[in-house]
């Protein structure tokens, strides 16, 4: 005879599933957003820094995550508040020219993003189980578009949060590789300066890697498409009584995601500095070089679940970059916009990612040097990142865009120092670039 059920037992049971259920639910544009930022082309920067640095630089995934945690908050609750995406205030509130400027660049360093990462991507598959890597990164760009284009909003989102655990793989590349954590425990909370100029490249590389103009205009878009798709939801002003409720919400959303992002790149820069910087291997150029690294020294399940994780992530990555450039165009100029719509309903915003998922297909195929194509694309995303930061800036410090809900206090200030952080990064690449 089986015992009574304790009512306390199942009452509780209850109350954790409706936290758990609570909880996945407020977890959304700011968690996949943070995922999509540890790309192939970002897993690639880690992997380098681990691989030529070990670990005296992982103090900078520490460092960024407040600054990058502030500006998406910021760009979340421009989308939420306004009912708008980035591009569309800023058409609102500034001259033509300057967003269609800010446009062409996010335009080209996006395809080139796309591009690096479908390259990643197809070399991933190959290594794992052989086979042409062209037709792998045809494959790849087909299922990230036809997944866009016909798949219900609703669902897609589903689809996108999943494909964040792909992520944890990178998390299990040090379950699996021996890490000396006292050292990496000094390299996070000791910042350790180097005076060469490869050390400092590669800060830049890092700044430019986590804080990307792709990810403001993405953030900020999926709000607006949340509330499209919530009934219950309306721009905060209009419906001034959401905000508090709202706000704390993409506060949660975004600092888990950010959270998230600087956790997995951390676990990249760990895994590279432990095994291939201790080897010797101090210069890798792709992500999918490090996967091959690492199959000597860390053996064959390493190299595998490193593998896997370039696939999963330019699954996130590459819908998140040619779906913030449609936006961006989109809104821009005055098309239908959002993945909640029929194609036949918003064709320029649908036929914007097609055609950036298809030229940067086309740069896969082009003599074109991926890592110094790549390299330009980091310098674009700092030369769009600062303006379009002081812009945000500005927009959020003013009652006719914002309403009651202007950002004030700390987070104003961490927004202000996020932007002239990544001003300092982008003269960095600038002179980078020229030398």
């Amino acid at each position: 005879m089986s015992a009574p059920r304790d009512p306390k037992t199942s009452k509780q049971r209850g109350i954790d599933s409706l936290i758990r259920s609570r909880f996945l639910r407020v977890l959304g544009p700011g968690l996949v957003t943070g995922a999509s930022d540890d790309d192939p082309s970002g897993i690639a920067t880690y992997s380098q820094a681990g691989a030529q640095f070990g670990f005296s630089m992982t103090w900078t995934l520490l460092f960024t995550y407040p600054l990058m945690a502030a500006i998406q908050e910021i760009s979340a609750r421009i989308g939420r508040t306004t009912g708008r995406g980035i591009a569309a205030n800023l058409r609102r509130f500034y001259p033509s020219w300057v967003l269609q400027g800010v446009v062409a660049l996010l335009l080209i360093a996006n395809m080139i993003n796309i591009g690096s990462d479908l390259g990643a991507m197809g070399d991933a598959a190959a290594q794992l189980i052989g086979g042409p890597k062209s037709l792998f990164v045809v494959v790849f760009a087909v299922v990230c578009t036809t997944l866009q284009v016909f798949v219900q909003y609703s669902r897609y989102v589903n689809v996108l949060k999943w494909t964040t655990l792909s992520l944890f793989a990178y998390f299990g590349t040090v379950l699996v590789v021996d890490v000396p954590w006292s050292e990496v425990a000094r390299g996070l909370f000791i910042p350790t300066f180097v005076a060469k100029f490869e050390f400092w490249t590669m800060v830049v590389a890092i700044f430019g890697t986590t804080i990307s103009p792709y990810l403001f205009f993405w953030q900020a878009s999926q709000e607006v498409e949340d509330i499209a798709d919530v009934a219950a939801r309306k721009p905060l002003v209009k419906s001034p009584k959401q905000g508090p409720d709202a706000i704390q919400r993409i506060k949660l959303d975004t600092y888990v995601g950010m959270a998230f992002s600087n956790f997995v790149g951390l676990a990249m820069m760990i895994t590279a500095a432990a095994t291939l910087h201790a080897a010797g291997h101090t210069h890798i150029e792709t992500s999918s070089q490090a996967a091959e690294a690492l199959k000597p020294i860390a053996g064959e399940l390493a190299f595998v679940i490193f593998s896997l994780g370039i696939i999963g992530t330019g699954f996130l990555a590459v819908p998140v970059l040619a779906g913030s450039a449609a936006y961006a165009m989109a809104e821009a100029f005055g098309w239908p916009v959002g993945l909640a719509r029929k194609p036949m309903q918003a064709k320029g915003f649908y036929a914007v990612i097609v055609a950036a998922t298809l030229l940067g297909t086309v740069i896969c195929f082009s003599p074109l040097d991926p890592i110094r194509a790549l390299f330009w694309s980091a310098v674009t995303n700092g030369v769009v990142a600062v303006p379009v930061m002081v812009m945000m800036m500005i927009m959020t410090s003013n009652e006719d865009v914002m309403g009651k809900f202007m950002v004030r206090g700390p987070l104003r200030i961490i927004g202000w120092i996020a932007t002239l952080a990544m001003a300092a990064a982008a003269t960095g690449m600038g002179i980078a670039a020229i030398l």
